[in-house]
């Protein structure tokens, strides 16, 4: 499918040095460029403003709210969400950017962004919906957000053609969401030589992809991206914990233990491979439980639940605090935007972070990998594509049936199939499964 820019001028900012390019900490008319151009509605707002805006108000958004994080939306009332994990990042997000001088706006529309993509039953059903388009480039949550984005979220439309684009934001806003800004074939490799499964965009989006990275150095993200993930990553390492927690998965305590310490390294690396050695994975349990506001036997009480706030709090602080401080101690101050810096995030600083990722994935993630439930959902989301490509275009919503129709080839066509499947929710897809897979016998 071909993205054709309509009347798009490609400006030159008024305030550049004799390069062409900007001043430090200055946002240009380049980044504020929507793939297709907009009179403004109101002088009112930012054109970052409304990127934020336009995601706030989107379908996809609010589909958050029924799509599991780790534990399934119906597990219990305290679990998170995805929206919920969501809205915890941009608020991270929104206030790490603002200290180090990125737009509050850019980084929030990052934030709300950054896991659109991801389908029903989190990365258990992205693990399956990867195995049955592997044959057409795979599937990779954050590919499906820039393609959510730029395609298939109905916000704008191109009054020429009809066709859609998106939520059509902003070059730099929608740079901001790329979280790995490059293809599966050009993956970076990994220290053991292997490449890496994460990618940002399939081969069919490579348009708008080449469109927003305009003037981007090669895999490089932006500092906006960078912030996004440094949120992203805090966000759910201190709140998976805090869930398990309350669930009474995880007692802290167990960083008391030299055995358990060495067995969550290894779960660290086994999930994330050797981002830090295990020495320093097994100083920073030791700092973390040294810290005044680690909880130790917490028995559900209103009392304990603040001391776990806190403690939440406390390390979300502590590691976006170090972040800070350690890109001032190379940038100086000032404001710091798009590709003027990169984050500086201290190892001691990111060991803690994945010995608490180790703790979620020892306590939590790595059983449920063995109980009937996971395989289950896998097979569900499995079975939905093979029967909605069976039945399609009848069997799809009508914004998907309509891709269907246009798509050139078998490929193409199971492309929008996924697109189908990974946009239900949790509750919608065991609802489809049940009314297409498994009809009940009349």
């Amino acid at each position: 499918m071909s993205w054709a820019p309509v009347a798009r001028v490609d400006r030159v900012p008024a305030s550049t040095d004799r390069q062409g390019r900007a001043p430090a900490g200055v946002y240009t008319e380049a980044d504020r460029q929507r793939w297709l151009d907009e009179a403004p509605k109101s002088e009112q707002r930012t054109p970052f403003e409304r990127d934020r805006a336009r995601i706030l108000h989107s379908s996809a958004l609010r589909r958050l709210g029924a799509k599991t994080q780790v534990l399934g939306p119906a597990s219990d009332d305290f679990v998170r969400t995805r929206l919920t994990h969501t809205l915890e990042v941009a608020q991270v997000g929104r206030e790490l950017g603002k200290a180090l001088g990125c737009d509050p706006d850019v980084v929030d529309a990052a934030c709300l962004a950054h896991d659109l993509g991801h389908p029903p039953f989190g990365h258990n059903g992205e693990r399956a919906l990867a195995e049955v388009s592997a044959g057409i480039g795979g599937f990779e949550g954050n590919a499906q957000t820039l393609r959510l984005l730029t395609r298939l979220e109905p916000k704008v439309t191109d009054p020429v053609t009809g066709r859609a684009v998106g939520l059509n934001l902003t070059r730099a806003s929608l740079d901001a969401s790329v979280k790995y800004p490059w293809t599966a074939p050009a993956a970076p490799l990994r220290p053991d030589g292997s490449r890496s499964v994460k990618f940002g965009v399939y081969a069919d989006d490579a348009e708008v992809f080449a469109w927003l990275r305009q003037g981007a150095p090669d895999r490089v993200r932006c500092l906006e991206a960078q912030v996004m993930d440094l949120a992203d990553d805090v966000s759910y390492s201190v709140h998976d914990v805090e869930d398990a927690v309350v669930g009474g998965r995880l007692d802290l305590e167990v960083l008391g233990d030299a055995e358990t310490r060495v067995r969550v390294a290894g779960e660290v690396h086994a999930w994330y491979g050797n981002v830090v050695e295990t020495g320093e994975l097994l100083d920073a349990m030791v700092r973390l439980a040294a810290t005044g506001s680690w909880v130790r036997g917490h028995d559900g009480s209103r009392r304990a639940l603040a001391a776990l706030k806190d403690m939440t709090s406390q390390l979300i602080g502590r590691f976006c605090g170090a972040a800070i401080e350690a890109t001032r101690a190379v940038y100086g101050p000032g404001e710091l935007t798009r590709y003027d810096a990169e984050l500086v995030v201290p190892v001691p600083t990111l060991a803690e972070i994945l010995a608490l990722k180790g703790l979620a994935v020892t306590y939590v993630m790595a059983p449920r990998e063995q109980e009937p439930l996971y395989r289950r959902q896998r097979e569900i989301i499995a079975d939905l594509v093979g029967v909605l490509a069976d039945r399609a275009p009848v069997a799809l919503e009508t914004p998907f049936a309509a891709d269907w129709e246009a798509a050139g080839d078998d490929a193409a066509r199971l492309r929008v199939v996924v697109d189908q499947v990974a946009s239900l929710t949790d509750v919608s897809a065991a609802e489809w499964h049940a009314r297409m897979v498994h009809p009940p016998r009349r």
